[in-house]
């Protein structure tokens, strides 16, 4: 008899247990309803990015990329989104004077930072030294990667100039030269479907000829 009275408790301990596991299991949907803030919205900051020279206040997700904040808030279409993994290099931008990825990098990351597109290095009255080398040499085709190669280019000169090695530079401690084939290496992270990479290359040995 007392062995029915023990499993008695032991059912109704069990059925109390499940009863409040339930409740607290329900709690987070009906504090939804309540309208509390659902989990996983997004979370903005306002944040002030400087592009081109010119300062912009955005209210943006968080989880924006630097990328989608040039293309989507401030209309700069001109750098492209092409695989959106960070493999082709058509999203390459310049902050603060380094080429970079903007598809892999929160915008909120670049607050205070001299973001360079390709908008901002000329203008068809004024072009870049390298967007008039990339017109002379047909350095593309259908276009749509060129302003990340420019952009690229441009920062793989300076990285030259300021004498930073690569994988194929001969001696590390040496001022590397702007050969094709240090340009080649250089310039790997840029992908044109098109093949016109020795045009490319040849825009850029022109520029990096002429004198500063």
């Amino acid at each position: 008899m007392d062995d029915c009275r023990d499993l008695e408790l032991n059912r109704r301990d069990l059925m109390v247990g499940a009863s409040t596991s339930l409740a607290v299991t329900a709690l987070p949907g009906m504090a939804f309803a309540a309208g509390e803030a659902e989990p996983g919205a997004p979370v903005t900051s306002r944040i002030a990015l400087t592009v081109n020279g010119e300062r912009h206040e955005l209210e943006l997700d968080l989880r924006t990329t630097l990328l989608d904040a040039l293309r989507e808030h401030l209309h700069l279409t001109g750098t492209k989104k092409g695989c959106d993994h960070g493999q082709c290099g058509a999203c390459t931008v310049m902050a603060n004077g380094r080429r970079m990825n903007s598809c892999l990098s929160l915008a909120v990351l670049h607050e205070g930072d001299a973001i360079t597109t390709i908008e901002g290095l000329g203008t068809p009255d004024k072009l870049h030294p390298m967007q008039a080398a990339f017109i002379k040499h047909d350095g593309y085709q259908c276009g749509y990667c060129t302003p990340g190669q420019i952009c690229s280019a441009v920062a793989v000169l300076e990285e030259v100039k300021a004498g930073l090695p690569s994988h194929v530079s001969a001696d590390l401690l040496a001022a590397p030269d702007a050969s094709a084939a240090e340009l080649r290496e250089r310039m790997s992270g840029n992908i044109c479907r098109c093949g016109a990479y020795s045009n490319i290359v040849d825009a850029m040995v022109e520029v990096a000829g002429r004198p500063a």
